[in-house]
């Protein structure tokens, strides 16, 4: 299979290089940043992962990018990608196959959906590239092309194609549990860490809001006391209570995990004997 390197460039995307030069050395070879200006730590995370980087200072149209990255020593193809907001990760295996197709030039320019026009007639100058995948023979060709030109006066024997990279369809979602509402977030917060308020303080309010209904309900449909009204009442009374307890439990055990996480964050920086 015929080697293939991929250039990421882009300015200001530390957050992202570290997944984007590892699974693009999964799916290529040799991994290049084309860094445009950055003033994060781009450039010190490439360094970290061994990323080598190539600082550009010109523009950013295709026949300037072919002169870059043309490299007459090299034999296999290059894939360019663009990185920005519209590009996923999940896009690099496509991207990837393209550059593997019998394509001198594959390549596509950011538009708008509703950019109709044929993508061979744009002008150089009036296009922002997104992908470009190209063969040293397409590279070659694109560099000795001008600002001015479009893909239509490349050479007839290349095999040229050009897309326009059009933005995502936005499809409504439907929304989970946890992002539905303020509340559903708060439940599945407290479902997930065991919350003292949620383990006794639901059940102990259910348990007492049952006892205080049964207790003004139920007894006073007993006429007299006997065993069994006694016994319901106790029953009444026991329940309240357990509701009583259980609320009082969960507030006891939340207020004491705030009092142990203050402890724990003065023990953090208490000095230690060396």
């Amino acid at each position: 299979m015929e080697s293939l390197r991929i250039v990421l460039m882009g300015k200001n995307f530390e957050l992202r290089l570290v997944s984007l030069v590892v699974r693009a050395r999964e799916l290529g070879g040799e991994v290049i940043l084309l860094d445009l200006g950055s003033s994060d730590e781009t450039i010190q995370m490439a360094g970290k992962v061994e990323c080598r980087v190539i600082n550009h200072q010109g523009d950013t149209l295709v026949p300037t990018l072919a002169k870059e990255l043309l490299d007459e020593n090299y034999e296999g193809s290059t894939l360019l990608i663009h990185v920005n907001n519209r590009f996923k990760l999940r896009d690099m295996p496509l991207l990837v196959n393209r550059a593997r197709e019998n394509w001198d030039v594959h390549m596509s320019f950011i538009s708008e959906e509703t950019d109709n026009s044929n993508p061979q007639e744009i002008i150089y100058s009036d296009a922002e590239v997104s992908h470009l995948a190209a063969s040293n023979s397409g590279l070659r060709a694109l560099s000795e092309s001008s600002s001015e030109d479009t893909p239509l006066g490349l050479d007839e024997g290349l095999r040229v194609r050009v897309l326009h990279s059009k933005p995502a369809p936005k499809v409504q979602q439907r929304e989970s549990l946890a992002t539905a509402s303020k509340f559903a977030q708060l439940f599945y917060w407290m479902l997930e860490s065991r919350h003292p308020l949620l383990l006794f303080g639901i059940p102990g309010i259910v348990l007492f809001i049952v006892g205080y209904k049964l207790s003004g309900d139920v007894l006073d449909t007993f006429s007299e006391w006997n065993e069994t009204s006694v016994g319901v009442g106790l029953a009444v009374i026991a329940v309240t209570l357990m509701g009583l307890f259980a609320m009082m439990v969960g507030l006891i055990l939340y207020i004491m995990g705030k009092q142990v996480k203050q402890i724990q964050a003065q023990y953090n920086h208490w000095p230690k004997d060396e």
